[in-house]
């Protein structure tokens, strides 16, 4: 049942990985990547001491290969072991801090969470608990079994129903008060934090499919704009923004170079340079924070096409033809009555519908002239009769199929071809009608969980494989601006990706691969093979685990961005506590390649909204908005007090230093 991971070289006085983790120990409960991430991620970054608990038996979730659970685990850990010792041999900086007193992880297998399961992985003597189970029925019923094992331990809960989260965060965390009365309430807000994985990874992947590749951050009602921006042309100047956030990987426009993962070097993309590094960065893209805006409130995915059908969905294109004939033919009636007879024009108007639909009595004794036109009408009404049948059945079959998938429009372009509509692409397709992006999807289940969303949001919707000859066709793929391969498949991904590049080369696209090391490797050679397209591969465990591992450190995570392969983190810290930020001015608090401060929390400690990351409330309509706390134009030696609470741009390693001697764990009663 018990398994553990060869630990780093042993140093003197470290405890034997075969014992049982001490009190403070991280353990994480999964069934898929975001478990085997996080684990790596509060290792190797935070140096944690991990309890990492599977599920026995092969793992279903990755590509077709027969390792177990356990054993993409132990491969994971001893190629980020060895990465982390080759780094310490060649100075790479980092990796022996990394690595102190970090112990063996352990590893468990076990089909259920239950109570024996989690008291022998010591769940009453660890710091905080992870579970990141696909289900969220087996993550809320371990985790109600948790709170009541160790009413002190922090939960991190992974759900995609997110209302159903703040329900169960608010009952886990009165239960942990009613369990230890007089506990101080600021401890408890951060016992229990509910996350998704495809609500942290939605805007990142809806990010790729945009000109500019813009990332969205809020903090307490504001939004912050990280923006992509090429390299300066030879004399151009470009504005700095607020600040830079990032220089890209010089590889960037290199076919030959990679996209910058943790251990690319001087090549990689560099977060957080300073002023120095900043200016002599030649031929290099940056990610600048380029604005700060108050959030409106949340406002609904809207649709495509509007609130109701136009004329041109009820009616085909054909019978508005005929019909506007037999218009035409009417009023050709009536000139020709006028012109012959001497009738007002509205009396022979009245007399032409009357001969049209066939209910006037024959003109006998009338000139022949109104003879003519009356056998004329008659003639016109039997086209109208076909006509107005034509008219009623597709307007019927209109109205039925008004709750059906719509089919691409005809003349559609510059849209964004969405493949799967899983949890992930269903996150990404309300981001993408948020910001009124068009959209076409293809997904090969009529019972996919998305499908009722797309419905009611009229998104054009084709339902097929995408493997398969026209499916992609059928998306108007040759018009598209850009294509999201969100399936859980990664050959699908791969194989509609380079379909696509053969039909529109440079296509905008990004695709979800399951391996890292494959998504390297299809990265490269697509850029290759198609050096001026931009192309993206991402993992959604890649992007999750970071705001998943900082939760458990018991700190507040505004958002993530991702730069290149790398990830760069926004988060609020109360400086009390952390010597590189307390008694130092805003300049020296900087650290190059690890932190620097943002903004400035001027609210009283008091009066504090406990989560930036939410909207205050919002006063009636017709009141001015509330002010913000935050002060953003710093000066540069403004001195940081103990009672001031920061937001910083950090990097992981960065964020795990300021957080490492910092971990809140409730108090034993």
């Amino acid at each position: 049942m018990l398994g553990f991971v060869p630990p780093l070289p042993q140093q003197p006085g470290r405890p034997r990985p075969g014992r049982p983790p001490s009190a403070g120990h991280m353990i994480v409960c999964g069934d898929d990547a975001l478990a085997r991430r996080l684990a790596v991620e509060l290792r190797f970054v935070y140096g944690e001491r991990v309890t990492l608990l599977l599920p026995p038996g092969r793992d279903a979730s990755g590509p077709e290969t027969p390792l177990t659970q356990r054993g993409r685990a132990a491969a994971l850990f001893g190629r980020m072991s060895a990465a982390m010792n080759r780094t310490a041999v060649h100075g790479g900086g980092g990796g022996s801090d990394t690595n102190a007193g970090v112990e063996a992880v352990r590893i468990m297998e076990a089909p259920e969470p239950s109570d024996d399961v989690l008291e022998e992985a010591g769940v009453d003597r660890a710091a905080a608990l992870a579970l990141v189970y696909d289900d969220d029925e087996r993550n809320i019923r371990a985790a109600l079994t948790a709170r009541r094992l160790n009413p002190r331990l922090r939960l991190v809960i992974r759900l995609y129903n997110r209302k159903l989260g703040q329900h169960l965060e608010e009952l886990l965390d009165q239960a942990a008060a009613v369990a230890m009365p007089g506990i101080d309430a600021a401890l408890l807000d951060a016992s229990t934090t509910v996350l998704s994985d495809a609500d942290t990874a939605a805007p990142a992947l809806a990010a790729t499919a945009l000109t500019g590749s813009s990332k969205i951050i809020q903090a307490e009602g504001l939004l912050l704009r990280a923006a992509e921006r090429p390299p300066p042309r030879p004399g151009e100047t470009l504005d700095p923004g607020l600040c830079t956030l990032a220089l890209l990987s010089s590889t960037t426009n290199d076919p030959a170079g990679s996209e910058g993962s943790e251990g690319s070097g001087a090549e990689g993309p560099q977060l957080l340079p300073d002023e120095q590094t900043v200016a002599a960065a030649e031929g290099r893209g940056s990610v600048v924070l380029e604005a700060i805006s108050r959030a409106d409130p949340d406002r609904p995915a809207t649709r495509m096409g509007g609130r109701g059908a136009p004329l041109a969905q009820v009616f085909s294109r054909r019978l508005r033809w005929s019909a506007l004939g037999v218009a035409v033919a009417a009023v050709a009636l009536v000139v020709a009555s006028l012109l012959t007879t001497e009738d007002t024009a509205v009396h022979s108007t009245y007399l032409t519908l009357l001969d049209l639909l066939g209910m006037n009595d024959p003109a006998e004794d009338a000139p022949p002239a109104r003879q003519i036109i009356q056998l004329l009408s008659g003639i016109a009404g039997l086209l109208l009769l076909p006509l107005l049948i034509a008219a009623v059945l597709e307007a019927f079959g209109t109205l039925r199929t008004a709750s059906s998938l719509r089919r691409p429009p005809r003349g559609l372009s510059g849209h964004v071809v969405l493949l799967g509509l899983g949890k992930i692409g269903t996150r990404v397709l309300v981001r993408l009608r948020e910001l009124d992006i068009p959209v076409v999807v293809v997904e090969e289940d009529p019972e996919a969980r998305g499908i009722p969303l797309a419905r009611s949001m009229h998104v054009p919707t084709v339902l097929g494989d995408v493997t398969q000859e026209g499916v992609l066709e059928a998306a108007k793929i040759r018009r598209a601006h850009a294509l999201l391969a969100l399936t859980s498949i990664d050959t699908t991904n791969l194989e509609a990706t380079l379909y696509a590049r053969s039909v529109k080369p440079d296509l905008r696209v990004a695709l979800r691969l399951y391996d890292d090391e494959f998504a390297t490797a299809v990265y490269r050679t697509l850029r290759t093979a198609h050096p001026q397209a931009l192309t993206r591969s991402r993992s959604v465990s890649h992007l999750a685990a970071p705001s998943f591992a900082v939760a458990m450190m018991g700190r507040q995570i505004l958002g993530a961005i991702p730069v290149e392969r790398k990830v760069m983190l926004f988060a609020a810290l109360e400086v009390a506590g952390h010597p590189q930020l307390e008694g130092r001015t805003v300049e020296q608090a900087f650290q190059a390649s690890s932190w620097r401060v943002l903004a400035i929390d001027a609210t009283p400690p008091a009066d504090r909204n406990p989560d930036l990351a939410t909207l205050p409330p919002y006063p009636p309509e017709g009141s001015p908005p509330p002010p913000s706390g935050l002060v953003w134009d710093l000066h540069p030696g403004y001195v940081l007090r103990a009672q001031d609470r920061v937001v910083i741009a950090a990097t992981r390693r960065g964020l795990a230093e300021l957080l490492r001697r910092q971990r809140t764990v409730l108090p034993r009663q």
